[in-house]
């Protein structure tokens, strides 16, 4: 829920936006003209203006220029009667983010717009409170206050060397988590490795994890070192970790209670110093009760366990992901950035 202040001298008007953006469950406080709207950004901490651009006493481009000199964090939508380029360019190069029509803008349009300016406001206050949430161009989140204890926690377990587990479905963004424990802890500068344990087969994967001697089994004409040889000093992240058959289980306990371990084939004991990261979408309990997962290995890897919420669970999230992964995309394609309609954001924002 965000607190927004209304400015119009319009009652009719000033109603039904206050109501609109009630209905979707922010706290909105009401100014009859701008030097009502002056005194109470004085007096209150807000995250969105939306203001007239003409009023008695104050006008909407001066408030606008008070916010860039004094919270230049507040975001502030523009309505006007005189939707000409001149008006919304000026209202834009003081900071507005956007501008809607009078007299009566489409509800949809306002809740939606509204929402694009709140996540913009969560994403300055990140950066505000120099928080790295995310890893390259796709971030962890972008101010939803779902998220908000999920960022406490990576920062506290990042400064720590304690066994993290990730828990969330699919494209919840764990991997982008453990990256950036990785990022903010003192093994930066160290390698940060992942296996994903679902996409190999058992053996594969056994030499992926601990490497192998020359001879070990048919193809292995050389000794090759696993990833957690050459992840030493680094993180090293399990993905699907839920996945591993019990044979590789055991000796992934044996490598995280002890810190070292035999190549597949070999017999002489290599060390490695890794701060473990995993990640699952099953529930790894029920995986217990049933015989599937060991316990003594559960406890091991879960000793600070984050559960990272879906989307539908941090809408202010959803667009700004979506907006940059599109942005993305459209560089692999080689074509300029695309950029999402607002019929587009409407139906991710309405989808499930």
């Amino acid at each position: 829920m965000a607190l927004i202040l209304v400015a119009d001298d319009e009652i009719g008007i000033r109603e039904f936006l206050a109501e609109t953006l009630e209905g979707d469950g922010h706290e909105v406080v009401q100014a009859k003209d701008g030097a009502v709207a002056a005194k109470l950004l004085d007096e209150r901490s807000f995250d969105l203006l939306v203001t007239d651009l003409k009023m008695p006493h104050l006008g909407g481009l001066e408030l606008l220029r008070k916010l860039a000199a004094e919270q230049p964090e507040v975001q502030v939508i523009v309505l006007t009667a005189h939707a000409s380029v001149t008006t919304a360019v000026a209202a834009m190069k003081l900071g507005a983010f956007d501008y809607l029509e009078k007299p009566l803008p489409d509800p949809d349009a306002l809740v939606l717009l509204a929402g694009r300016a709140l996540e913009r406001r969560g994403l300055l206050d990140l950066k505000a409170g120099a928080k790295r949430v995310g890893s390259g161009d796709i971030q962890l989140s972008y101010g939803d206050p779902a998220m908000a204890p999920v960022i406490d926690a990576i920062e506290k377990v990042a400064r720590t060397s304690a066994t993290v587990l990730l828990l969330g479905k699919s494209g919840t963004g764990k991997e982008v988590a453990a990256r950036t424990i990785h990022e903010l802890s003192d093994r930066k500068s160290g390698p940060f490795l992942a296996v994903n344990c679902a996409a190999l087969t058992e053996t594969l994967l056994e030499s992926e994890l601990f490497g192998h001697e020359r001879g070990a089994f048919t193809g292995a004409s050389e000794r090759r070192r696993g990833r957690i040889e050459l992840c030493d000093g680094g993180s090293f992240f399990l993905d699907e970790v839920g996945e591993l058959k019990p044979e590789l289980q055991a000796k992934l306990l044996r490598v995280i209670q002890e810190r070292r371990f035999e190549r597949v084939g070999g017999t002489q004991s290599v060390e490695s110093n890794v701060r473990w990261i995993a990640a699952t979408n099953r529930d790894l309990r029920e995986d217990i009760a049933s015989g599937r997962f060991r316990e003594d290995l559960y406890h091991r890897l879960a000793v600070f366990p984050i559960r990272l919420p879906p989307l539908c669970e941090r809408p202010r999230d959803l667009l700004p992901i979506a907006e940059q992964l599109l942005v993305r995309i459209s560089g692999q394609l080689g074509r300029r950035p695309l950029k999402l309609s607002d019929a587009a954001a409407r139906k991710i924002a309405a989808w499930h």
